[in-house]
């Protein structure tokens, strides 16, 4: 059975300034000693958001006016580095419920598919023009639309964007979850592996 399907994320949106922001930058190593995945979200960018002695820093996600936002814009090449499938985890921990940047590294692009947490590209002038408009008003509402591939404000901003069409089916469909999909074809694996000599 399908899991529900995620055709459009929306809600106030959050800048977060640099290119080739990796995932320690996102999820410092120090906070990956766990055995479950809750709690993460309180150390997301734990390392740029306090400084050594736990006072916060001017970080955009201590920023009282972008509180609770939920769609986070970046720019080139967000998510390289280590695999960790923590990063992608923290930040859907820390409430982020979609990405809109300039490029991702593509692990880090799978594993936050997997999270039904899309991950869309949109050209730097397009950002730039995001930005712009939440920075003059952080109460406006930008709408991820994964069927149009359209990011849109609630200022009328509206911005072409691009995700790989096998991402984009997944969420649709309700099926970006490859877990589900092994339990749901549980009988079908262990027909096959009953087939297989070497199993």
């Amino acid at each position: 059975m399908p899991l529900d399907p995620v055709t459009q994320v929306s809600g106030r949106a959050v800048f977060i300034p640099g290119a080739d922001i990796d995932t320690d930058r996102i999820i410092p190593a120090r906070f990956m000693k766990c055995v479950t995945f809750d709690g993460l979200g309180a150390f997301a960018f734990y390392d740029a958001r306090f400084d050594e002695a736990g006072n916060p820093t001017a970080h955009p996600l201590n920023d009282p006016r972008f509180t609770g936002a939920s769609i986070l814009l970046a720019g080139v090449n967000f998510g390289c580095g280590s695999s960790r499938e923590h990063a992608p985890q923290s930040l859907k921990k820390y409430g982020f419920q979609g990405i809109i940047a300039e490029s991702f590294a593509e692990i880090f692009f799978g594993n936050s598919t997997t999270l039904a947490m899309p991950c869309v590209m949109a050209s730097a002038a397009d950002v730039e023009q995001l930005r712009m408009a939440i920075e003059k008003d952080p109460a406006t509402t930008v709408t991820i639309d994964v069927i149009s591939l359209t990011a849109s404000t609630s200022g009328g901003l509206n911005c072409p964007v691009t995700m790989p069409d096998s991402a984009r089916e997944a969420l649709v469909s309700g099926r970006w979850d490859p877990i589900q999909e092994l339990l749901e074809n549980a009988a079908a694996i262990d027909t096959k592996a009953r087939e297989l000599h070497y199993v």
